[in-house]
């Protein structure tokens, strides 16, 4: 290798857990998946894997490219490092350089990890970090802190190469997207859905969104605000097909309008998880994902969300069932989601003015036209994609 070149290290947590062949897997589909990133944000670096680590070369702009690969599932940080020759010199020396821009009076730590046999080093840890520590002193005048350290100088010295670094990306940890399998997410356009969305990716989970377009309930506005929301995620995945199902529900909601009362809004609920199971089976997914979250509406108490669930025989993940809103709300902004998710959902117009909030599945059954879920059918086959 030259002297020093500019490479992204890339960490990732549970992946490292698995056997050895489940985990070669999943780290060359974590591979794939970055590549796909950078590739779609025009952005230079070819990823590689290596023993534990997956790195991006020939990147002409490394902070972007890091901060592009801290988006994706299954990474837990990205690292714009500088790689050098495994000595003790060329180290401290790229730790002096880095020195350079060191914050006026801002304290530091030297972070160091030195990776494999004794023998391949003519040196330990302690020295790495004794002498690193002396160079960015000599070199700033800066204080030491190894409890609460303002910077942090990162030094992981492996067989052929060392890597150091100032600067880290935190990311959203999880299995890499595409590993589990495919699941159905109903996207209602409001806040909660989009993060339930995204926290099934984070765990491996290929989606199809599903949108379920209220008729006079909903309107292009509310439509296209909710397809947005699934855009913003989907930018961290463009690799996978997640144009959304805009399913036709307008007929289903005006018949729901005319016929039913106070369990109207869990009928509501449960012709939408019926629509997601026709589109489950056409797409061979697993499960379905909601965003709802325990006591949050009048429609998700304990007793209500078993109601609805009995619609479906597929499995219902609620990712936010036991999250507080305020929380919701800030990975909503975190993932740049909240902004099109603060439009009223359609849904809530349905909602009469004194909705069940204990309800039992033989009410709601009886209260039901008994063609409510062939016209449910009939919507989701009449879906289009956008």
């Amino acid at each position: 290798m030259n002297e020093t070149a500019r490479v992204v290290l890339v960490g990732y947590g549970e992946v490292g857990t698995k056997s050895s062949s489940v985990r070669a897997k999943m780290e060359e589909r974590l591979r794939e998946n970055l590549q796909a990133v950078l590739d779609d944000r025009s952005l230079s670096g070819r990823v590689e894997r290596t023993w534990s680590r997956l790195r991006v070369v020939d990147a002409d702009d490394p902070e972007a490219v890091a901060a592009a690969c801290a988006e994706v599932p299954g990474v837990v940080w990205a690292r714009p490092t500088v790689a050098c020759e495994p000595t003790l010199d060329s180290m401290v020396t790229v730790c002096r350089d880095f020195a350079a821009e060191h914050p006026d009076g801002a304290s530091f730590a030297i972070d160091a990890d030195r990776i494999g046999p004794k023998e391949n080093h003519g040196f330990s840890v302690r020295d790495i970090e004794r002498d690193a520590g002396s160079a960015v002193v000599e070199a700033t005048d800066a204080p030491v802190d190894l409890d609460n350290p303002a910077h942090t100088y990162r030094v992981e010295c492996r067989e052929d190469t060392a890597y150091v670094s100032i600067q880290k990306f935190d990311g959203p940890g999880g299995i890499p997207l595409g590993t589990q399998g495919k699941a159905v997410a109903l996207i209602s356009g409001g806040i909660d859905s989009p993060v339930a969305m995204w926290e099934l990716m984070r765990r491996g989970c290929e989606i199809v969104p599903v949108y379920v377009d209220l008729g006079d309930f909903g309107g292009a506005d509310h439509r296209a605000r909710a397809v947005q929301t699934v855009r913003t995620i989907g930018r961290r995945a463009p690799n996978f097909d997640m144009r959304v199902h805009v399913v036709p529900g307008g007929d289903v909601v005006d018949r729901l309008m005319d016929t039913v009362d106070d369990t109207r809004m869990l009928s509501l609920r449960r012709v939408m998880l019926a629509i997601a199971a026709e589109v489950a089976a056409e797409e061979d997914a697993h499960s379905i994902v909601t965003g709802e979250s325990l006591a949050q509406k009048s429609s998700q108490t304990g007793e209500n969300l078993a109601v609805t669930s009995a619609a479906t025989e597929y499995p219902v993940h609620r990712p936010l069932l036991t999250r507080d809103k305020t929380d919701i709300v800030a990975e909503a902004r975190e993932l740049g989601t909240f902004h099109d998710s603060t439009l009223p959902v359609g849904c809530e117009r349905v909602a009469p003015s004194y909705p069940e909030t204990n309800a039992s599945l033989a009410a709601v059954e009886r209260a039901e036209p008994d063609d409510l879920f062939d016209l449910a059918a009939e919507a989701a086959r009449n879906r289009t994609r956008t």
